[in-house]
Parts: C-alpha cells; sequence; structure tokens
C-alpha cells in the first residue's frame, strides 16, 4: 500500500494535504481516512476529507457522527430502522440515523441499508449526499443490481439525467427495471426520443417498459410514434393485454397520436374494462374534438369517479351548448359530496358552468366552497374574460393572496381587453412584482407583451421583448400584432424577417401588415412568402383570407381571383375578403361572379 507523505513548501506554507491530514487528527476522522485509504488508495485522501467536511456540514453533531461510536448499531437494525422511517416518509430522520451509526462504517454496511439511504436521499432531492455515498461504495457495488438500480432512481429523482444514463452505461448487468427508471425520467424531463432508444436497447421488456414506451409515443403525437405504438402492440405477449395499465397506456397513446379509429377498435373488443380505460377514451375524445362521444362514452359508465366527471366536465365546455349546460347541472347534483375534496374536479365544473354561459351558478358554487385553490381562480377569472366581464377577473385577482402564473396571465388578458390607462398601470405594477421565476413562462410573457401592446405602450412591450433571452412564436405573434394594431406595418416586416421558421399565425399577420402598407414593395413581399408556405399551412381559412386581403388592397386582383377560384375550402371570411376589395376598387362586375360562388358553396 502506498504511503501518504505530507511536506512543508520552502516558503513553510501548509500543503493541501498536511492541512486536511492535521484536521483529520483534530476530529477524530482517522478511523474513516484509514478505511478509506486502505479500500480505495492514499491518492484518493484528500478527496475523502473534502468530502467528510461536507458531511460534516449536514451533521447536527459532526465529532459524534463521524467517530466511531462504542454503541454501534447493527447494519441489520439500522437498514430495518431506516426502511420503517422511509415507508413513513420521515425521509430525514432515516437520514440522520445514518449520519449518526452510518457514515463511518459505510464500507460495511449492508446493501439492504445503503439502499435505504439513498432512497432517503432521493425523496429529500439531496444530492450532493447522494454522490458522496456513490463515490464511497462505488467499488463495491458496480456489480450489485439492487444498489446500482437505487443510485439510478437517485440521479433520475434528482434531475440528473446524465449520470444517471453513465450509471447505467457502465452497469455490466442492466435489468428491465433499470430502464424503467431511465424511460421514466426521460418522459418526465420531456425527452420521450430517448426513452424509446432505449426501450430498443431492451431484450426482454416487460409490460412496465411497454407502459413507458406508450406513454413517450403519446407525449410525442408523431406518426412515427404512432407506428412504433402500432408495431409494438403487435409483438407484446397475450398475457400482458390483462395488465389494464398497459392497455389504458396503449389507449392514450393511440388517442394522443390521432388514431381515434384504432382506439375504439381494441377499447370495444376488450372484455374487462376499468375506469381508466374509460379516461383515456374520453380524454382522447376531447383531445380530438370530438366531445359528442365522449359524453356517450360517459353514459355508459355504472359507477363513474372523479376522473371521468372531469372528463364529461371537459366535453361539456367544449360544446358551450344549453344542452351540455343542463348535463352538467344535473351530473353535479349527482356526484357524491366526497367527490368535491377533488380540487380538478371543481376546477371542471366551474369551468363548464362559465363556458357554457352561467356565471350566476358558477359564483354561487365558487363562493360556497370552503377550499378554494388557484386553478379554481383561474376558472372563474377566465370565465369573466370569455363573458367579457374583465372587472370581475380584476377584483378576483385581488382576492389571491399569492397568484400563481396562469393566474397573472389571466389578469394580463383582461387588461389586453380593457385596452385603458387603469389596466395599463396595472399591467406594469404587477409584471414589477411577480417572482421573476414566473418569467419563464412563455404564455405568461406573450400575454404581457400583448397587454402592453394593446393598451398602447409599444416602447415597453419592445424593451421587455428584446431584453427576453429566450423567444417563442406566440411572443412574435404578439409584438406583431400589437405593430398591427398600433399601424406600424413596418416594425410588422422587419420582425417577420426576424424569425427563423415563422408558423401560420406569423404569415397572417405579415399579410395584415402589408394590406395596411399597400404598397409594390409589399405586394412583392406577399407574392415571395406566400409561394414558400407549406401547404399545411392553407388548412387555417384565416391565412388564405388574409392573403386574399392582401393581394386585394395592394392591387393584385388577378392574382387574389386565381387563387380564390382554385381553393376548395373556402369559408365566408374568404368570400368577404374578394367582395372587400371588389368594392375598395369599384369592380361591380366581379361581385356577380364571387356572390354566385358563395351561393353554390352555401
Amino acid at each position: 500500500m502506498k504511503t501518504v507523505i505530507f511536506k512543508f513548501q520552502p516558503d513553510f506554507h501548509l500543503a493541501t494535504g498536511d492541512i486536511y491530514q492535521i484536521e483529520a487528527k483534530q476530529h477524530g476522522w482517522m478511523n474513516g481516512c484509514n478505511i478509506f485509504t486502505r479500500r480505495f488508495g492514499s491518492q484518493d485522501f484528500i478527496s475523502y476529507i473534502m468530502t467528510t467536511r461536507l458531511l460534516n456540514h449536514w451533521l447536527s453533531f459532526p465529532k459524534i457522527s463521524l467517530k466511531r461510536l462504542n454503541n454501534t448499531k447493527s447494519y441489520i437494525n439500522l437498514g430495518t430502522e431506516m426502511k420503517l422511517l422511509n415507508d413513513k416518509k420521515q425521509f430525514e430522520k432515516a437520514l440522520a440515523i445514518f449520519d449518526q451509526h452510518g457514515i463511518n462504517n459505510i464500507t460495511t454496511l449492508s446493501n439492504f441499508a445503503i439502499t435505504e439511504v439513498l432512497k432517503a436521499c432521493a425523496h429529500m432531492r439531496d444530492i450532493q449526499r447522494g454522490k458522496i455515498i456513490h463515490n464511497l461504495i462505488a467499488s463495491e457495488t458496480k456489480n450489485d443490481i439492487y444498489v446500482s438500480s437505487t443510485l439510478i432512481h437517485m440521479y433520475v429523482h434528482c434531475g440528473d439525467m446524465a449520470s444517471a444514463q453513465s450509471l447505467l452505461d457502465s452497469t455490466k448487468t442492466k435489468t428491465p427495471s433499470m430502464y424503467g427508471i431511465m424511460m421514466k425520467g426521460y418522459i418526465k424531463n420531456k425527452q420521450a426520443n430517448k426513452a424509446n432508444d432505449l426501450f430498443n436497447e431492451i431484450e426482454n421488456p416487460n409490460d412496465v417498459n411497454m407502459i413507458l414506451l406508450f406513454n413517450a409515443c403519446a407525449q410525442l403525437k408523431t406518426k412515427e410514434a404512432l407506428d412504433l405504438v402500432k408495431k409494438t402492440s403487435k409483438e407484446i405477449p397475450k398475457s400482458f393485454y390483462s395488465n389494464p395499465r398497459l392497455l389504458t397506456s396503449l389507449l392514450d397513446a393511440l388517442m394522443k397520436c390521432g388514431d381515434v379509429a384504432h382506439a375504439e377498435s381494441l377499447f370495444y373488443i376488450s372484455k374487462q374494462k376499468v375506469l381508466p380505460m374509460y379516461g383515456a377514451m374520453m380524454k382522447g375524445y376531447v383531445d380530438n374534438n370530438l366531445p359528442e362521444k365522449a359524453i356517450d362514452l360517459f353514459n355508459e359508465i355504472e359507477n363513474p369517479n372523479d376522473v371521468n366527471m372531469i372528463l364529461l366536465f371537459n366535453a361539456c365546455a367544449q360544446l358551450k351548448t344549453k344542452e351540455a349546460l343542463d348535463l352538467v347541472k344535473k351530473t353535479s347534483k349527482q356526484i357524491p359530496k366526497s367527490f368535491y375534496s377533488n380540487p380538478h374536479l371543481l376546477t371542471s365544473l366551474l369551468d363548464a358552468l362559465m363556458k357554457c354561459g352561467d356565471v350566476a351558478h358558477a359564483e354561487s358554487l365558487f363562493y360556497s366552497s370552503k377550499h378554494k385553490v388557484l386553478s379554481s381562480y383561474g376558472a372563474m377569472m377566465k370565465g369573466y374574460v370569455d363573458n367579457n366581464l374583465l372587472e370581475k377577473a380584476i377584483d378576483l385577482f385581488n382576492e389571491i393572496e399569492n397568484p400563481n402564473d396562469a393566474n397573472v396571465t389571466i389578469l394580463f388578458n383582461a387588461c389586453a381587453q380593457l385596452k385603458t390607462k387603469e389596466a395599463l398601470d396595472l399591467v406594469k405594477k404587477t409584471s414589477k412584482e411577480i417572482p421573476k421565476s414566473f418569467y419563464s413562462n412563455p404564455h405568461l410573457l406573450t400575454s404581457l407583451l400583448d397587454a402592453l401592446m394593446k393598451c398602447g405602450d409599444a416602447a415597453h412591450a419592445e424593451s421587455l421583448f428584446y431584453s427576453s433571452k429566450h423567444k417563442v412564436l406566440p411572443m412574435y405573434g404578439a409584438m406583431m400584432k400589437g405593430y398591427v394594431d398600433n399601424n406600424l406595418p413596418e416594425k410588422v416586416i422587419n420582425l417577420f424577417n426576424e424569425i427563423e421558421n415563422p408558423n401560420d399565425v406569423n404569415m397572417i399577420l405579415l399579410f395584415n401588415a402589408c394590406a395596411q402598407l399597400k404598397t409594390k414593395e409589399a405586394l412583392d413581399l406577399v407574392k415571395k412568402t406566400s409561394k414558400e408556405i407549406p401547404k399545411s399551412f392553407y388548412s387555417n381559412p384565416h391565412l388564405l383570407t388574409s392573403l386574399l386581403d392582401a393581394l386585394m388592397k395592394c392591387g393584385d386582383v388577378a392574382l387574389a381571383e386565381s387563387l380564390f377560384y382554385s381553393s376548395k375550402h373556402k369559408v365566408l371570411s374568404s368570400y368577404g375578403a374578394m367582395m372587400k376589395g371588389i368594392n375598395y376598387f369599384n369592380i361591380y362586375d366581379k361581385v356577380e361572379s364571387v356572390g354566385s360562388q358563395l351561393f353554390i358553396s352555401f
């Protein structure tokens, strides 16, 4: 074994190693250091002392915790005690016991005890302590699948996916559960593609791996994800279909990837349907804008749970009809009182009542509720905005003690609709008071920019926009719309040219700006841009309308007519754009042609 020799530097300053060795002797840490040196080599002695320093920072009684105690507990009892505390979610106490009885003997602790302390670290998100333990036990546990799995879980739970992946890669014997932990972590971190890549490495995936694959594909919502779901569902053992969780996640993936027919076929041939399966189907119908099907399926459920109720209310909120409102009221009277303890249910019920136009009923329910949560306030505020009761939205916001980013976003939306000096003052005041973390929410930033623009403070909006590091397309849209509303079309065009991959809304706003300018340069830009537009954008009827309007106002009636008559999907606003242009140029002989097209189509 190497001997550690510490020497004084020529200028008589202590070398780093000397400082730590003297400190170790003073605090009685040498037992632990000697154990560490025997196991890992003297070259890591300084790292050990630095590690011990960090550990001491957490301990209430540092000298006691790092000395060998005369009454050291048996390692089996230590692991058992920590497990009992972990099971009771008393993770801090579990770590305290480890600090008192385990840290100085960590090299001889059972793997059972190690897994328990790592579980506590994971739940406390104490990644620094977890890393220290990992470093101390690395050589002994690299081939132990249970400790390796727990370490991976600890890193994933603490959000350190890079360390978790590195550990998985270095593990010789990889188990399906290890892959499952990693896949779940990637899904949680919105990295579904990485979860799918990991799945492809598993030789014999189990049903949990399959569930996680379907969850990842549901997150992606792409054609490729749908193809993978279908392919995998054909290859899995039939026995897996007896797992209702697997079926539920499969239905959810099919629905979220847009294959409603396949999901329906699978659902109706399934013999044992459970409530989460009904929920996956109802959620899929709502997401695919098929609210009537969601309601029909709800009526097939004998004893719906609170989640099924929530989805019913969401479907009714989508319909916004008198019949939907009647169903909401009828159902709300029949649901068990215990369901109202679910804040999501109350929120969805308030949202449905508001969207179906029954503000009074929503208010009565809201104010009679004892346990109001922020999402309930949000549903009420959004309802007030949708029903053009903007002052009520602002008054309700002022009742909230600690509003979240969603509440603030809705407040800005209300102020944007008011367009008054008082509204602008409130926007500025609120924007100064909100936590900085809220500015990482692009929805909030977009609504703030929109409010500033609509209230006439373009300079403030510009300052905020250009100081923002992470700009998203809706933020560009809010600025462009503001410039159009404030009659600054040149600024719209300049900002559009800064966008790498504009979406259909950005295109619409560009055409609106060009329509305002009515110049040859504007017409040339409209023509150039219209040739570059992806064909899929034309499915947005507002884009065709704004393009026709721009062509007409810039004087190219012939091109507008050609585009109009070649378009398969005409909407009323498209006819309106054409007729408005005809009226603008006093070419009334064209009215009959457009009018006849209108009557043929409708």
